[in-house]
């Protein structure tokens, strides 16, 4: 058999599979009649739209949260490595903290942490 044949094989059972799962899926409905709502209110009646606008004091709370998000990024392989490279690796994220923790200080000068 040739590649192409196999891999309409493999298609057409993936293909058949999904609609028999959406068949089942739909046979086995507790309510068929759908509200018609945004799956941001995840099936609330919702309260504002969903693209309301934010106030602008989270914004640099978020880029605080994406800055330590990404450090934890970073220290995970750090931790593995750290034997390996000994003092090195420990001062290289001593250095990248200190750095993330002057951003930290900078953006609570700024009053990026303040609610009111």
């Amino acid at each position: 058999m040739s590649a192409y044949i196999t891999i309409g094989i493999v298609l057409g059972v993936a293909l058949l599979g999904i609609a028999a799962l959406v068949l089942v899926s739909r046979a086995m409905t507790v309510a068929p009649v759908r509200k018609e709502v945004l799956p941001f209110g995840s099936g609330w009646d919702l309260q504002e739209h969903a693209l309301s606008r934010f106030h602008t004091r989270w914004y640099p709370m978020t880029l605080v949260f994406l800055a330590f998000d990404v450090e934890m990024l970073f220290m995970y392989p750090w931790a593995v490595v750290v034997a390996q490279m000994g003092a090195e690796a420990v001062i290289e994220m001593f250095v990248f903290l200190g750095v993330l923790v002057a951003g930290v200080v900078w953006a609570w000068r700024e009053g990026a942490f303040r609610w009111v």
